[in-house]
């Protein structure tokens, strides 16, 4: 068990949330499955009310509190993805059944845990030494709600 690890609060659904973010991130598994031991306010005796998980080496815990969650935006999980390919296969999966898109590569899952969806160009266009490169790939950035690779690298280029 990691020292540190975030927690995500969901109503009832935290091992199927933790199954579906483990089969989208390579190298991520569910470490452990916490069952009540008896009766409590948010369910019976066997129900799960902790998973643990990592995404890529992260530690996650999923606790089932009984009721939904208002996540806020003031987090996320960001994943940042090797090419086009893999940000159109995790936006893909994430919005579907009820998740939504946000603005800038960011979005909500149908459990509404918010996502930042990034493309490795994208970290390294903000990181030029050229700001005039860094500022156009910013720009275009901002115009985006799943971020586009071709688009980000035509922007930069001037």
């Amino acid at each position: 068990m990691s020292k540190v690890s975030t927690c995500l609060w969901f109503e009832r659904d935290a091992e199927e949330a933790a199954r579906f973010y483990t089969s989208l991130i390579p190298g991520s598994a569910i470490e452990h499955v916490q069952r009540s031991p008896a009766q409590w306010p948010g369910g019976e005796a066997g129900d799960v009310i902790l998973v643990l998980f990592n995404l890529a080496g992260q530690s996650y815990q999923g606790l089932n509190g009984g009721n939904r969650a208002d996540y806020g935006t003031a987090a996320s999980i960001s994943v940042t993805c090797k090419d086009q390919e893999e940000v159109n296969r995790l936006w893909a999966a994430l919005t579907a059944n009820g998740g939504s898109e946000i603005a800038c590569g960011w979005l909500r899952d149908r459990w509404g845990v918010p996502w930042q969806i990034v493309p490795e160009i994208m970290v390294r266009l903000l990181a030029d030494p050229d700001p005039a490169v860094a500022g156009r790939a910013f720009t275009a950035m901002t115009t985006m709600i799943k971020l586009d690779v071709a688009a980000l690298e035509k922007a930069a280029a001037g």
